[in-house]
């Protein structure tokens, strides 16, 4: 049990007093949120609260995991994606907020860091892990899918889709908090069921998010920023990964795809109408919102449609 509680109980408490004395530095470097003009209006009273908050549990997760790369390699992976995709988050976030670049890295730059951060965890895959890109299919008793070559394309898209998905969601008060946590909890069930061995990393992840989730929850005293929520992204793909799991991202991330598809769509209805919306807002939790649902209501409701997703998931594990 020292391999799930510990890390927990040791990310939560680094995570919380990490944040605790974080908050008010990120303040007095201006490192602030601005709102769009043209957004909610009831987020404009957001802007000035202190962003890059990530860096609190990113540290937390690191630390924590240290203690336990001796006897649980696997999670060495899981980390590095963590802290390659918190990286260039922060990069994007310090040009913001910092450097007032406008919106920060621009859409290229981002894209092409990420590519090259998955590009090197694919390598990794194939020639070092010992982990095949075999897929197991949910609810199908153990049974695992080989589609050849389209592996690694596949390994391309759901890393850069799960990222830019958990991105996407980070739009309200504790809402990627709450949803990766649970997210977090799941993986630890998949490696303990199958002997995955990273569940030190997902624990610490865990806990690291709680003790986060005590300033960001609504209303919130700091935001986690890209650098947060990347790493998030990074470290939920990369365990997929490492337990041969990416297709359950589908079923236990679906707040993280509908985000992102609920862009999509509107990008792509927008530009096909000529100007009209498919959605109110987009991401999707703006549209509930401006459809008259509070900020909590919203986080509440896609944290708990998690949980069942997750807990439909484990049914038939292997």
């Amino acid at each position: 049990m020292d391999r799930i509680v510990l890390p927990v109980i040791i990310s939560f408490f680094i995570s919380a007093v990490l944040s605790r004395f974080l908050i008010p530095e990120l303040r007095k470097l201006k490192m602030r949120q601005t709102e769009r003009t043209d957004g909610v209006k009831s987020h404009l009273k957001k802007a000035g609260t202190p962003t890059m908050g990530g860096i609190a549990f990113v540290l937390s997760i690191t630390v924590t995991s240290l203690f336990y790369i001796r006897s649980s390699p696997k999670i060495v992976p899981v980390l590095l994606m963590t802290l390659g995709f918190s990286l260039i988050g922060f990069l994007d976030d310090y040009l913001k907020v910092v450097l007032k670049s406008s919106d920060g890295l621009k859409a290229w730059q981002k894209m092409l860091l990420q590519l090259v951060l998955t590009a090197v965890f694919a390598f990794y895959m194939v020639r070092y892990s010992g982990i095949p890109l075999t897929l197991l299919v949910p609810w199908s008793g153990g049974h695992y899918l080989n589609i050849g070559r389209g592996a690694v394309p596949l390994l391309f898209i759901a890393v850069i889709g799960t990222v830019n998905g958990v991105n996407f969601t980070d739009g309200l008060d504790g809402l990627a908090s709450s949803v990766t946590i649970v997210t977090a909890g799941f993986f630890t069930a998949a490696s303990l069921l199958q002997n995955g061995n990273i569940e030190p990393v997902t624990c610490a992840a865990a806990g690291a998010l709680m003790g986060f989730l005590l300033y960001n929850a609504y209303p919130a005293k700091v935001f986690m920023g890209d650098t947060g929520s990347l790493a998030l992204g990074g470290f939920v793909a990369a365990s997929a990964y490492m337990l041969q799991m990416p297709i359950y991202i589908l079923i236990v991330g679906l707040i993280y795809l509908v985000e992102v598809i609920s862009v999509m769509l509107q990008v792509l209805y927008f530009k096909k109408t000529g100007g009209k919306r498919l959605f109110k807002m987009a991401p999707i939790h703006h549209h509930f919102e401006l459809s008259g649902w509070s900020e909590t209501r919203v986080v509440t409701s896609f944290t708990v449609v998690t949980i069942l997703l997750c807990m439909a998931a484990l049914l038939r594990f292997r």
